[in-house]
């Protein structure tokens, strides 16, 4: 917690001590502030300069160069922008370095308008809400405001007229409209846009501002990286509803890919990790809403799912990953226990990459009786919890059977081929395997999971993402999650269409990159077959 928004002590030697502090982390944040602001001017130094170097042998290099930058440039902006505003909104005061503003200058002529008249409300254009007699126009504010629909730009002018009364000095006329962010000029429309482009289309905002251009829009990266901070911080309680939402559940489905991150100074791309938590109780005719709640970290350290899981107690539906081991502690007692339940389609998975590269014979026997069990799962799918359990009474003998084969068959193959580890795999998680069968709101499998991680692949990538990125990505997609991910009618979805012909069964890995960075316009054929 910050020592801004603390108690004073009342102790004289703690409120000389609690001072000290205060003076110390006002100093520390104006460093960093000083910091991020030499950072800032020091990369717009340099793509001014390599900008003076583009033509010759070494152009497309440098061409390369100069697109790092500007997302590292892109990436500092956003987040400054972000953190002013979140600033503003706790404690109004003088930022620590007054960010220059570009001169506003008037929305193109050759856009079209659109008129909307706000008038006074309660008849204030009439009556006088003073003495009731009738009132004459005296003038009219015009606040232009720029708006984006499919396929072109427009202005919609906010015209409020002001009404003075012929009899007193009564005034009247309509509130200004609210706008999303604070003295903006663009509509929701807009910045919806220009987040869909950055983060689900993968378009940086030095090229949104080239595309805007072309169609008369002068909008500055400088300026599109301020709507980006600001919107990502208004998402921020959306995004904390949707998570108390899926943690609150008995059962979530949990899984993790990792991502490509820009690493400046490094020449390469460094890896992090994007969480996902779906509730979707409308597998067993739950009552409750379908969400889903992204994660980013650095890393894959266990610390984060148990950070992410702090306040959850129920069922995790989940790989084998060794990180959800702590959270499986019988003894975990705040706020309570989290049950287990494994995943049949990466048990599947190992015996189907086995069978597709060798043909043997025991991993198709394998493949055989876990289809049995996945004939029997078609009938029960979106079922009410009891019929369910019903359902699956024919599936408790196809298990105890797979298993008594399972524990024969491993004894009879040398312990360091595939299948044995394939073996080796599921029966360590017998039981986590097994719990679907008495609880109707498990699953066989975590394919739901899986399936909301597939938002993110995409053909195409135009370059691979910085930290902030994929930082703000888990705000704005998180709020679309449940249309592209695990609603009912998706046909017309393109990321779906883009990865539909991908089968969850023959993929190599839960790796969306396949374990290859994706560079600028280089087509990642590999991150849709492995999503």
């Amino acid at each position: 917690m910050s020592l801004a928004t603390a108690e004073l002590p009342t102790d004289p030697d703690e409120l000389r001590a609690f001072a000290l502090a205060c003076q110390s982390e006002l100093k520390t944040a104006v460093l960093s502030v000083q910091v991020k602001a030499l950072e800032i001017e020091k990369l717009k130094f340099e793509i001014a300069r390599l900008r003076r170097m583009q033509f010759g042998r070494s152009s497309e290099r440098i061409t390369r160069q100069i697109e790092q930058l500007e997302l590292r440039l892109e990436e500092l902006e956003t987040g400054e922008s972000e953190a002013a505003i979140a600033a503003d909104a706790a404690a109004p005061a003088p930022p620590l370095r007054e960010k220059p503003k570009p001169k506003r200058q008037p929305l193109p002529d050759h856009l079209p308008r659109l008129a909307l008249i706000h008038e006074p409300p309660d008849n204030g254009a009439c009556t006088c809400p003073d003495c009731g007699k009738a009132m004459a126009k005296l003038g009219e504010d015009v606040t232009e405001v720029l708006d984006y629909v499919p396929g072109h730009f427009q202005v919609i002018q906010h015209i409020r007229p002001k009404y003075a009364c012929t009899a007193c000095d009564a005034i009247t006329q309509a509130p200004a409209p609210a706008m999303p962010t604070p003295r903006g000029r663009a509509t929701p429309a807009l910045l919806a846009h220009v987040l869909v482009s950055k983060f689900l289309d993968h378009l940086p905002l030095y090229r949104q501002s080239e595309i805007y251009a072309r169609a008369g829009v002068d909008l500055d990266r400088s300026t599109l990286a301020d709507w980006v901070g600001q919107a990502a911080w208004l998402l921020d309680p959306l995004v904390a509803a949707i998570r108390r939402h899926v943690f609150a559940g008995e059962k979530i489905h949990g899984d993790d890919t990792p991502v490509p991150v820009l690493a400046p100074g490094l020449g390469r791309t460094a890896t992090g990790r994007l969480w996902v938590y779906v509730r979707d109780d409308r597998l067993f005719a739950g009552p409750a809403a379908p969400a889903a709640a992204y994660f980013f970290s650095p890393d894959r350290k266990a610390e984060h799912p148990a950070a992410h899981m702090a306040d959850f107690t129920g069922f995790l539906q989940a790989d084998g990953y060794a990180g959800f081991n702590a959270l499986y502690d019988p003894g975990r007692t705040k706020p309570g226990r989290i049950v287990e339940v494994a995943c049949w389609a990466h048990c599947r998975r190992k015996f189907y990459d086995v069978w597709a590269a060798t043909k043997s014979a025991v991993a198709k026997e394998a493949l055989d009786r876990i289809g049995a069990i996945y004939a029997i799962e078609d009938t029960a799918r979106f079922a009410p919890a009891d019929e369910r359990v019903a359902h699956r009474r024919a599936t408790a003998p196809l298990l105890d059977g797979f298993f008594d084969w399972a524990d024969t068959a491993v004894t009879k193959l040398s312990g360091k081929l595939e299948l044995a580890q394939a073996f080796r795999y599921t029966i360590a998680r017998r039981q986590a395997l097994t719990r679907f069968v008495t609880d109707g709101r498990l699953e066989a499998d975590n394919n739901t999971a899986e399936n909301a991680m597939r938002v993110i692949a995409m053909r195409v990538s135009l370059y691979p993402p910085s930290l902030s990125v994929w930082e703000h990505w888990k705000r704005v997609r998180v709020s679309n999650a449940t249309r592209a991910t695990i609603s009912g009618d998706r046909h017309f979805d393109r990321l779906r269409r883009q990865v539909i012909g991908a089968d969850l069964v023959r993929r190599s890995g839960n790796n969306l990159l396949g374990g290859k960075d994706a560079g600028f316009n280089k087509a990642a054929y590999r991150m849709v077959c492995d999503a």
